[in-house]
């Protein structure tokens, strides 16, 4: 594979050494530079940058520890990787404690010399890699970057923000689409547990026996199956914090289980005896009123108390019509690499529209009319895919639909926007197929 812009400071005082290793690098479309004293490797490495440096350890006037040295107390990304022909572990160890990231034994092979680089370069990209993701989610899960100017909502962001700094139980209520993980993830993210995991468990996807396995963790030979030991989500959130979407779907033996992580903080794997410490943060969200729930006696109601400790209810998109223009000019941005303009017509159609999907349909909805649309203008005759006379919301309806009612035409509407498809229909509500499933045969849909 040949590389292309990384430049190399190569010092060694071996001038024939030196020589075989640059034309071999820059057949590989390295570019290098030679040094043949740690003096001379001071001044081009002051002159230029670089990415990576092979050093000698033993040269005359200056030994490659002292190079070392200087160069890293300037640099603390370069790749260093030390030459030597005494190659013994004590040199290895002292190398890498003063900041080397490998180091060759004189004789070797052109293969290893090229492995040796390649792993250093690809480990270190990998290290930016993770920085750049670590400060994007940073920029992401901010709760200014959710996108409101409804005073509901900024009002339950400044709650959230308080309750970020806590460790109290949080349980985030919503009918589907409205972002309930989005908020979870915005607590976690602002928290002092932000460094640690984020475990997101979707309680309803899970089989009923397997779902205390993937919680829990399980021993080997616990059941049929289980060839080794697995560690749960609980264990793998350890010091961080785990969020159970749709815990209403919990059956209650597991709803005692997770009552008692939440009091012990200790629970056993299936077919396991030892207890297992964990401090684990569990925010909870849910589309169910819980509360009628445990007056149906399917919801413990010490682990409902448990949960709510700070109650965080978002309000679904048609009761904040006043953010459906900032987040269509923000969904317009997002997936039109080019200028649109958004007729007032269109805004309209969009805040009559009931949004039984919430904040998923409307983006799902303005993704695919930015695609279809033309000559740049979103019109009102753009909207015919989903938007029917039976959605528009009405200023005469004297009762709203149940949450159950709205789920249940959300996923018709999915199903008839793809002919029957399960698949693509579930792609487009953004939930497992096994779900949708899940939740047709719940609420009666054939």
């Amino acid at each position: 594979m040949k590389k292309y812009n990384y430049k190399c400071l190569l010092v060694d005082d071996d001038i024939n050494l030196s020589t075989v290793i640059s034309h071999q690098l820059q057949g590989l479309g390295y570019m290098v530079t030679v040094a043949n004293s740690g003096t001379e490797g001071i001044d081009k490495f002051k002159a230029d940058f670089f990415d990576f440096a092979l050093i000698d350890l033993q040269m005359p006037d200056m030994n490659g520890m002292e190079v070392l040295n200087f160069i890293r107390s300037f640099d603390e990304k370069i790749i260093i990787i030390i030459i030597t022909a005494y190659g013994t572990v004590e040199n290895a160890v002292q190398a890498c404690q003063k900041g080397a990231d490998d180091y060759l034994t004189k004789p070797f092979a052109r293969e290893q010399l090229f492995f040796t680089i390649e792993k250093a370069l690809k480990f270190r990209q990998l290290e930016k890699e993770n920085l750049r993701l670590y400060f994007e989610l940073e920029e992401k899960y901010q709760f200014d970057k959710i996108i409101s100017k409804n005073k509901k909502m900024i009002s339950l962001l400044e709650i959230a923000g308080r309750a970020a700094q806590s460790d109290a139980g949080v349980l985030i209520t919503g009918e589907s689409g409205t972002g309930k993980e989005l908020l979870a993830r915005a607590i976690h993210h602002n928290s002092p547990r932000k460094d640690k995991s984020f475990v997101t468990v979707n309680c309803p996807s899970i089989p009923e026996t397997l779902i205390e396995s993937e919680l829990f963790g399980h021993e080997k030979g616990a059941f049929t199956g289980a060839f080794r030991d697995k560690p749960g989500k609980f264990e793998i959130a350890d010091n961080g914090t785990i969020f159970l979407d749709e815990i209403g779907d919990l059956k209650p033996d597991l709803q005692a289980k997770l009552l008692r992580v939440l009091q012990e903080q200790e629970f056993e794997r299936v077919g396991g005896v030892k207890p297992i410490k964990v401090n684990v943060r569990i925010i909870a969200a849910t589309n169910q009123n819980l509360a009628s729930l445990v007056r149906e006696r399917t919801f413990r109601e010490d682990l409902y108390y448990r949960l709510n400790v700070i109650p965080l209810h978002i309000p679904p998109l048609r009761e904040r019509k006043d953010d459906i223009e900032i987040l269509t000019k923000h969904f317009v941005n997002k997936y039109s690499d080019h200028e649109l303009k958004i007729h007032p017509p269109f805004l309209q159609k969009l805040k009559d529209y009931h949004w039984p999907g919430n904040i998923r349909e409307l983006e799902n909805i303005l993704q695919r009319t930015i695609i279809l649309c033309k000559d740049n203008e979103l019109r009102e005759d753009c909207l015919d895919l989903q938007i029917t006379d039976k959605n528009i919301s009405s200023t005469n309806t004297t009762s709203p639909m149940s949450l159950e009612n709205i789920e249940r035409q959300a996923i018709i509407d999915a199903l008839n926007a793809n002919n029957g498809n399960q698949t693509k229909a579930a792609k487009q509500l953004e939930i497992p197929r096994h779900t949708l499933i899940y939740r047709m045969k719940k609420l009666g849909i054939s």
